[in-house]
Order: structure tokens, then sequence, then C-alpha cells
């Protein structure tokens, strides 16, 4: 059976981040400290959950 990964608007990363401003996470991409995503074809961004969840994680780690 395969798990279905869901993907996260870019609206519900940051509600997970707790409100971080759009433009501090666009940042955050532009200087590589993001979760990585995929752009569909209408240029919209999506984060798989488990994507942010091992960047969660690598935070956590540093921390």
């Amino acid at each position: 059976m395969i798990k279905h990964d869901e993907l996260l608007t870019v609206r519900q990363v940051l509600n997970e981040l707790g409100g971080v401003s759009r433009r501090t996470f666009y940042r955050w991409r532009e200087i590589g400290k993001a979760p990585d995503g995929i752009r569909l074809p209408n240029g919209e961004l999506r984060i798989y959950r488990s994507e942010l969840n091992v960047w969660l994680e690598s935070l956590r780690e540093v921390a």
C-alpha cells in the first residue's frame, strides 16, 4: 500500500510555523534555509508534509 504524502500550500506551512511571514519564508528559500518544495504547472509552490517534518527536525538537532 502506497502512503499518500500531503502537499501543503505556503499558507498552510506558514501556519504550521506559527505565523512566519510569507516574505520571511521566501527569503529563507532564497538562501537555502527552507524545506524543499515543488512548483505546480500554475506556478504555485507546494511543500510535502514529510519534507517540512524533516526540515523541522533538522532545526531541532541544531538547536
